[in-house]
């Protein structure tokens, strides 16, 4: 059985670049983004959640920073 999705033109936009060829269809990209996100290890997830907490933390440091503490 087939249904529509309401998207805002925004995420369509955003979806219609990430098409690997102009004939690609929208379903195809949303099953290589699912896909894509499943394979994430144990380890990946729990790095992403830590990675999320310290930047809404501000425990990060921004590039400009660190190119001055490299003196890059």
């Amino acid at each position: 059985m087939e249904t529509t999705v309401q998207i805002s033109k925004e995420l369509l936009e955003k979806l219609a670049r990430m098409k690997m060829h102009e004939k690609e269809s929208y379903e195809n990209v949303i099953w290589d983004l699912i896909e894509d996100r499943m394979e994430f290890s144990e380890e990946t997830k729990k790095n992403i959640a830590l990675s999320e907490k310290e930047i809404k933390e501000g425990k990060t440091i921004s590039i400009e920073k660190v190119k001055r503490k490299l003196r890059v």
